[in-house]
């Protein structure tokens, strides 16, 4: 029997699955203004984001995880815990039939935490597609990848866009999970000091349409972290990206009604509202 946990808590009614804290908001005497991390992002989303989001369920997303390049062991990259890691055993350790998970990881940087983490473990699929010039570069890392995108410096929308569609849906057909996590980073963007792609606002509210599409329509529950993004107009990019998966009815209770996903998971999913940085590695 598990223990208990307090890791979760119901979520009223009314709220949508997506996780912040204003402690997100990192400030020391000024210093966070030095970093090309907008330490301050996360709370510009969901300014971005009052009252234009009507109450709707089937779904989450949590604007300040996607600590990717932190393992069980070790932190790295601005990682300090590892939020995928934790949420995935979280899953299988507490949801009867979740078996199987699948991490979509579209960061610019390659997620060298949860691969370590999942070296062995094959209940997890790991896609990563990452920069292949920048940090980690860990070629050990990289045999936990199952479905693994190289690009070259400065990838651009049309290429980008057509080797995420191909190799997420080549992902999900290749092995059906009962969860997927989503690594959604925006360092992606044109003009990101670390990421060195030049993929466009536009292209990055696509990426997450690719993604969320490729998951509903396989009724398979999705959970999205926003990870990197070194630049001030990444928050408005990522309030621009949900409003556009609820516009086209990726993110709507409807399709959690209708679907035949684990209604365990998606209640998971429903209930899942607590912030994640009350964790901690046991």
């Amino acid at each position: 029997m598990p223990h208990r946990t307090e890791l979760y808590e119901d979520a009223p009614p009314a709220c949508w699955p997506i996780v912040y804290s204003p402690d997100y908001n990192i400030t020391f005497m000024g210093l966070e203004k030095l970093h090309p991390f907008d330490a301050g992002k996360w709370g510009k989303v969901i300014n971005f984001l009052k009252g234009k989001l009507a109450v709707d369920r089937g779904w989450a997303i949590n604007v300040g995880g996607g600590f990717h390049h932190c393992s069980s062991d070790k932190g790295g990259g601005f990682c300090a815990y590892a939020d995928i890691t934790l949420a995935v055993k979280f899953l299988f350790e507490r949801v009867q039939g979740v078996s199987k998970a699948t991490i979509i990881d579209l960061d610019a940087h390659q997620g060298n935490g949860h691969e370590r983490d999942f070296m062995d473990d094959h209940r997890v699929y790991i896609m990563d597609a990452y920069n292949r010039y920048i940090y980690p570069g860990d070629g050990f890392a990289k045999r936990a990848i199952k479905r693994k995108v190289e690009l070259e410096w400065g990838t651009e929308d049309t290429e980008y866009l057509q080797k995420v569609q191909t190799q997420v849906e080549g992902a999900l057909n290749e092995l059906k999970p009962d969860i997927i996590v989503y690594n959604a980073g925006t360092d992606i963007l044109d003009g990101d000091p670390l990421g060195g792609l030049a993929i466009s606002p536009q292209g990055i509210v696509k990426r997450d349409e690719v993604v969320f599409k490729a998951a509903r329509s396989r009724r398979i529950p999705i959970l999205m972290v926003t990870s990197g993004g070194y630049q001030k107009r990444t928050a408005r990019i990522i309030a621009d990206s949900i409003l556009n998966l609820h516009n086209l009815g990726l993110i709507d209770k409807e399709l959690v009604s209708s679907g035949a996903g684990n209604p365990k998971v998606e209640q998971m999913i429903r209930d899942s509202t607590k912030d994640l940085t009350n964790l901690s590695l046991q």
